[in-house]
């Protein structure tokens, strides 16, 4: 069984079907068939933050996913805490020649704790960890 992160994009892709990247996750969900994902409680917030300028429709269906996401069995959402905060910003800091975001820098360190190598995303940052990006155009 494959288990990957899954960051804000490959989440937005899979809810707004006018996404760039729509067709692309909708395709590597349904390929990696038994798919177990881990992701945080801060990409949940950048998924409805992102969503949220969109409009009623996607907002509705942004409250949807969170809420399925949070009962889902196959995926785990790590809990935002002050220590995932504190190390986030740590590793923000020992990147200043990058333009990863504080989220990102949390999402490398869950990453990195949970030892996964793949990320559900379009993202050369995560490339740049050594990271395996998953979603790329066809």
């Amino acid at each position: 069984m494959i288990v990957a992160f899954g960051d804000t994009s490959y989440w937005v892709a899979l809810i707004d079907p006018n996404d760039q990247w729509h067709k692309v996750a909708t395709v590597i969900r349904k390929s990696l068939g038994g798919l177990r994902i881990v992701t945080t409680d801060e990409v949940l917030v950048e998924v409805l933050t992102f969503l949220a300028s969109l409009g009623p429709r996607l907002r509705g269906s942004a409250v949807r996913f969170a809420r399925g996401v949070l009962h889902d069995p196959r995926v785990e959402v790590l809990p935002q805490t002050r220590d995932s905060f504190l190390a986030g910003l740590a590793l923000y800091g020992q990147r200043p020649d990058k333009e990863y975001s504080l989220t990102d820098c949390i999402i490398v360190n869950a990453m990195w704790s949970k030892s996964l190598t793949d990320i559900l995303i379009s993202d050369g940052h995560f490339a740049q960890e050594g990271f395996n990006v998953l979603i790329r155009k066809e």
